[in-house]
């Protein structure tokens, strides 16, 4: 995976939101390995780790997954 790219302030604040409310929606992300990944995902939280920012997110299942922010390619719920 390349280097993290920070995202605009206003995109963090959008995702900050969609986790304080909890929110479910369509998420598009691309993957490690380079794959193109859609699921529909309740926003959890948001956590740093090494400088890299991260959304954690529970598919239907509650099975919970960490997408790193500047690989997200839709945007938030509310944006």
């Amino acid at each position: 995976m390349s280097d993290y790219t920070p995202i605009l302030c206003a995109l963090h604040d959008s995702y900050e939101l969609a986790c304080m409310r909890n929110l479910v929606d369509l998420v598009i992300w691309q993957n490690s390995d380079g794959h193109i990944l859609r699921q529909k995902l309740r926003y959890l939280t948001i956590n740093t780790c090494n400088g890299e920012e991260f959304l954690l997110a529970a598919d239907e299942n509650g099975t919970q997954l960490r997408i790193r922010l500047d690989m997200i390619q839709s945007i938030p719920p509310g944006s």
